[in-house]
């Protein structure tokens, strides 16, 4: 009887062996892949998001032709008073926390919990990891993938390169990305010269550029601008 489940068990654990090892290997090759890659981009560009790509699929689902409207500006190139807006819009505790603001995150759990409009506690940290590594979706998978590339920019990138790559991806508008071809849109001009009013109401514009413009403006628009213009005096100058 000892023999025979000697027998039956020994193929199970060289399976389970086995599959752990493969495991291991894929896991091993994930890391270096995924920390190579955050490393890159350190210094070099991301050419095209995932994002990007989606949107010109789904404009050409729309009988529209693929737009791609873009103009990547270094960090010393974008207005202080962009650079502001963008903090005290989405992530006023982005120069103090690593990637990660626990209040905002209990508070969207709170509100989501009661019922009430999905809202994210999502940092600037977080939405650049999203926009830049990942897709598009609100899945717990993509989540965990979501927490572990934000780990890595917070550790691998400066504060400066974060909110670059941020302001020069980010959707804002259709087939609109980033600060400069935002601004060259709605203001013909530079991203560089842009007034507080007018990054404000480009920044009160980032929940859903697709349904929102600064060209546009409803009310609620203008009231979010308002708010975000009281908070950049609050914030005062970004010490980064």
């Amino acid at each position: 009887m000892v023999k025979r489940k000697a027998k039956y068990t020994q193929p199970k654990q060289s399976l389970v062996k086995r599959i752990g090892i493969i495991t291991s290997k894929i896991i091993v090759w994930f890391v270096l892949v995924s920390v190579l890659w955050v490393l890159v981009y350190r210094f070099i560009n991301p050419p095209i998001t995932i994002l990007m790509v989606q949107r010109n699929f789904e404009r050409r689902a729309d009988d529209k032709m693929g737009k791609i409207d873009k103009k990547w500006v270094n960090f010393e190139e974008i207005s202080d008073n962009m650079k502001r807006a963008a903090v005290a819009a989405e992530d006023q505790l982005f120069l103090q926390h690593i990637g990660f603001d626990v209040k905002a995150i209990e508070k969207a759990y709170a509100n989501n919990a009661k019922g009430k409009k999905v809202r994210g506690g999502s940092t600037i940290s977080q939405q650049t990891a999203k926009n830049v590594f990942l897709w598009p979706g609100r899945s717990f998978i993509r989540k965990g993938f979501e927490a572990y590339f934000t780990l890595l920019i917070e550790l691998l990138w400066s504060k400066e390169r974060i909110l670059e790559v941020y302001l020069n991806v980010i959707e804002m508008g259709d087939g609109i990305y980033g600060a400069e071809a935002a601004a060259q849109k709605y203001y013909g001009k530079s991203c560089r010269k842009l007034s507080k009013s007018e990054a404000s109401l480009i920044a009160a514009c980032f929940p859903n550029p697709l349904r929102w413009s600064p060209n546009k403006a409803t009310s609620y628009i203008y009231h979010r601008q308002y708010l975000i213009m009281r908070n950049m005096r609050r914030l005062g100058p970004l010490d980064f």
